[in-house]
């Protein structure tokens, strides 16, 4: 048993002892298992899949520790998450702790009533048909329309797709028919990270301009878990787009739809192929359950038609978001087609032995340090600030190339590509690194308009070192303190962003979870080289 099951496995005992009779030994592994899957962002414990010892689950119904959900009643305060005698909640197949239970079931019963809830006042069959047309001649596709139709009759659309299935030109032309219906509609985008929501609003460039944040920045966070803007103090707005659902874990999403307006409409998008966010709950997931999916109805609108052709990488993504892949070891069962990829495919398979780094990734990653190194000396100087085309090239330089792994720490992490990379520096300041180094900022800094996971360069004017960010601007290094070197990233904390070249390595992994391998292949717009462990001879 881990530490912390252990010491809340202690911790309930002396608070609320099970009922007399049963043997508290018995409800360790399912407290272990429970929290265990807290760890790995689930809200519960699937009773279909977990491999619990005989007379675990007996233990738990007769403890008094177990409510049924369609028993629940009321919702648990913040101050006392368990008010009475029941910690677990058995909602069908899955087992949960009783507080993400009822945040859970809050959350989806208010997506599921704005899914249900037509506008008011609804447009006119006239406009409708008129804008509708437009939208059709512009090429929308069957699903398309019925996207743009979704958006302009109810108060919620959920917009899932693949990549290269034309979610965000869908969202273009959604939001141009519901402006040509209300031209003062007060729209607002929103992503998890910074990288996301630029990517957002860079490519929604034909609309009018349209603010765009993190979702932590327009909820005016203050911390991880209080939020300035509430039910009391609520957004000011009439449509949200959330991009990268994916992302977006339950508190995030509760704490979204207290703040958002009742009559306002929400438009998600999402790809419910890649990971789950790394916060506790996957929305997207729970969500895109058949029963959810069901009472959502045709608020939920998926583009299956592929508009970009990515080659291998797309190919091998879409076997990756068939049912039967997680179904056992991906890679075992994308081998026979990784094996027949052509010598000119956009993706290539390496099999390198452990625990060295390969050379076919470290001197991509070598070639990229020295562009970025040439670029950062090149700089031209207007007073205090980067020429705009010069920052321009240098940003852009950041997505050409990035090394990604799911771990950080280990063979092939993240750290290890650091080390081989940047040498004795990787434990200097900031400002002793090489000139060049891509940084990783790891906090939310409001005041410095910076969210987690933005990224920027080390310049240097005048022999002071600075880092260059987004739109040009120009921060101290000590403002960024626990920032990290960014030449490689963990698979999570790509999401959301697409650089040129992917270089992924694949360690092995005690979870194996097609929606990693998926994600990662799928960060990229060019090319990928896939680097696994060679199998023992």
């Amino acid at each position: 048993m881990s530490a912390l099951a252990a010491a809340l496995h202690d911790t309930l005992l002396r608070r609320q002892p099970p009922a007399a009779g049963v043997d508290p030994a018995l409800l360790q592994p399912l407290l272990e298992a429970l929290i265990e899957a807290l760890e790995q962002g689930e809200l519960g414990l699937d009773l279909r899949q977990a491999e619990l010892p005989e007379g675990c689950l007996e233990a738990l119904a007769a403890s008094g520790w177990l409510v049924e959900a369609r028993e629940l009643s009321g919702a648990a305060s913040e101050a006392d998450p368990w008010p009475d005698e029941a910690l677990v909640v058995r909602d069908g197949p899955w087992l949960r702790w009783r507080r993400w239970q009822e945040q859970l079931q809050r959350c989806l019963s208010d997506l599921i009533t704005r899914a249900a809830a037509p506008l008011t006042p609804a447009p006119s069959a006239s406009a409708l048909n008129k804008v509708l047309a437009a939208a059709a001649a512009a090429g929308l596709d069957a699903k398309q329309l019925a996207a743009t139709e979704a958006l302009l009759q109810r108060q919620l659309v959920l917009l899932l797709g693949g990549p290269g299935t034309g979610k965000t030109s869908t969202v273009a032309r959604m939001l141009e028919a519901a402006l040509a219906i209300e031209p003062q509609l007060r729209i607002q985008l929103a992503a998890p990270t910074g990288k996301a929501a630029a990517r957002l609003s860079a490519a929604l460039t034909g609309t009018p301009a349209l603010p765009c944040s993190t979702l932590h920045r327009l909820l005016e966070a203050r911390g991880s878990k209080r939020f300035g803007r509430d039910a009391r103090r609520p957004l000011e707005l009439d449509l949200l787009v959330v991009d990268e659902l994916s992302m977006v874990d339950l508190p995030l999403m509760s704490a979204l739809l207290s703040a958002l307006p009742p009559t306002a409409r929400l438009l998600l998008v999402g790809d419910a192929g890649q990971l789950p966010p790394v916060g506790t709950g996957a929305v997207l997931e729970e969500l895109c359950r058949p029963a959810c999916r069901e009472r959502l109805g045709s608020a939920v609108i998926e583009l299956t038609t592929t508009y970009r052709n990515n080659g291998a990488i797309a190919a091998v993504a879409s076997a990756l978001r068939q049912p039967q892949a997680s179904a056992g070891e991906p890679l075992e069962a994308l081998r026979p087609q990784l094996k027949h990829l052509p010598t000119d495919a956009n993706l290539q398979w390496l099999e390198a032995p452990l625990p060295q780094l390969p050379t076919a990734v470290l001197q991509p990653l070598r070639e990229q340090q020295q562009r970025l190194r040439e670029l950062s000396q090149a700089l031209r100087w207007q007073g205090e600030l980067v020429h705009p085309e010069d920052s321009a090239a240098l940003l852009e330089a950041l997505e050409a190339r990035i090394a990604l792994s799911p771990l950080r720490q280990g063979p092939w992490g993240v750290e290890a590509l650091h080390r081989a990379l940047l040498g004795s520096a990787l434990g200097a300041p900031l400002e002793r690194w090489p000139l060049g180094t891509p940084v990783l900022n790891r906090l939310n800094r409001p005041e410095q308009e910076l969210a987690n996971g933005d990224i920027g360069v080390l310049v240097e004017r005048e022999g002071q070192r600075l880092v260059l960010m987004s739109a040009g601007r120009l921060l101290h290094p000590a403002r960024l303190a626990g920032a990290e070197p960014a030449l490689a990233l963990t698979v999570h904390k790509a999401q959301g962003s697409q650089y040129g070249e992917v270089l992924l390595l694949l360690p092995p992994s005690r979870h194996s979870d097609p929606r990693l391998l998926y994600t990662g292949l799928t960060r990229a717009r060019r090319r990928v080289l896939l680097v696994t462990p060679a199998q023992p001879t």
